[in-house]
């Protein structure tokens, strides 16, 4: 059997939908994407939203939109895609690492006020795999200490904890429409923020500080526009845009087929000697964007797997210890324990509503098959 490591939900009406744009004038930022950020605000209930090419890029915008930069320090995890501490770097700040909780792999809340110095300007949790951070708990330490907070939800448009939602409590929140994510237009990204005149200056910085849009400049009577900052070019599109509506408007009905066969693998692991699998917040909703196993020979493991026509990836290995963050600022084992164990042991298996049964039943068996052989030291 083969079994793809994902497949993404676009369907025809999606397609549909595209290609009306696709035909039409306007391509560039216009009509589809205020469209979009209207009813992505109204999803997560929040104020405001930016649409953008990348979490990658909204993690930049929002560092730059509140101040911080040079020599100032910004508190997360080193159990994260790369991307969240690239965005700090860019913009000449330094990404201070706090080790995870070992039950969760997310940012231990406990540990971040002993990494607090004068030079400390924003915390930036990440939501691991689709579950939240405990934010009722970063959002005190924030305010105690006068600090920003900065959500990567790369992996979490759906979740919640303790009564919130992601973007509630942050200042700003980021999200990714990568391919492999639970909405998805191949590439893109947003910003939420219930801060007024902080959105107003992110709409300018992801389109060079111009003070007008494309749809302002071309669609209505000519109007003189300028540039009153350094900004970037990383606006979201129409045509992405259109992809993304239609996947917003089920998104319930996905997590709901994600979240069954999540269950379904934790059914058949929980009590597998020789498997760990991440451990549930009781009070949350789990936006199960990819599930995860952890066993011992990983790298021995994930290649049986492949052998077995089953899709895996990684995620992750500690960002700390990547080749360049080695180099640049000295890491090295053991800095960061916790993460490391789970960067050493982490699985991570097919899960997407198109995944058939018989092709779960499949993966499990293998996963049970292959850690069977090994505890009888076949």
């Amino acid at each position: 059997m083969k079994i793809d490591f994902y497949k993404h939900n676009i369907e025809s009406s999606d397609i549909d939908t595209a290609d009306e744009v696709l035909k039409s004038l306007f391509l560039t930022t216009g009509q589809k994407v205020s469209e979009f950020e209207t009813k992505f605000s109204q999803y997560l209930g929040t104020s405001h939203t930016i649409g953008v090419m990348s979490c990658t890029a909204a993690l930049h915008l929002c560092l730059v939109a509140w101040g911080i930069g040079e020599g100032d320090e910004v508190i997360t995890t080193p159990m994260s895609f790369c991307a969240t501490a690239n965005a700090i770097l860019y913009v000449n700040a330094v990404p201070v690492f706090v080790d995870v909780e070992e039950g969760t792999g997310n940012i231990n809340a406990e540990l971040i006020e002993s990494k607090i110095t004068k030079k400390t300007k924003a915390i930036m949790p990440v939501h691991l795999y689709g579950q939240m951070c405990d934010m009722r708990k970063i959002r005190d330490i924030a305010n105690r200490h006068g600090l920003i907070v900065i959500e990567d939800c790369a992996h979490c448009v759906e979740g919640q904890r303790d009564g919130v939602k992601v973007g509630e409590l942050g200042d700003a929140a980021c999200f990714s429409f990568y391919t492999i994510k639970n909405i998805t237009s191949g590439e893109g990204g947003a910003i939420t923020t219930n801060n007024d005149e902080k959105a107003r200056l992110l709409y300018m910085l992801r389109l060079h500080g111009i003070d007008k849009s494309a749809a302002e400049r071309y669609t209505k009577k000519y109007a003189h526009w300028d540039m009153t900052m350094l900004g970037w070019k990383c606006n979201m599109d129409n045509i992405r845009a259109a992809l993304l509506i239609g996947q917003l408007e089920r998104i319930e009905k996905l997590w709901a087929k994600r979240d069954e066969k999540a269950k379904k693998y934790t059914e058949a692991f929980k009590d597998l000697s020789g498997v760990r699998l991440t451990a549930e917040v009781p009070n949350s909703k789990h936006a199960h964007h990819i599930f995860t196993i952890g066993v011992a020979n990983r790298d021995e493991m994930l290649t049986e797997l492949q052998d077995a026509g089953i899709g895996v990836a990684v995620n992750y290995r500690p960002i700390h210890l990547l080749d360049y963050y080695r180099r640049r600022f000295g890491y090295k084992e053991g800095d960061f324990p916790v993460a490391e164990q789970i960067g050493s042991a982490t699985i991570t298996l097919p899960l997407y509503p198109k995944l058939m049964d018989e092709e779960q039943d499949y993966i499990i068996n293998t996963v049970r098959s292959i850690i069977t052989k090994r505890g009888s030291g076949q």
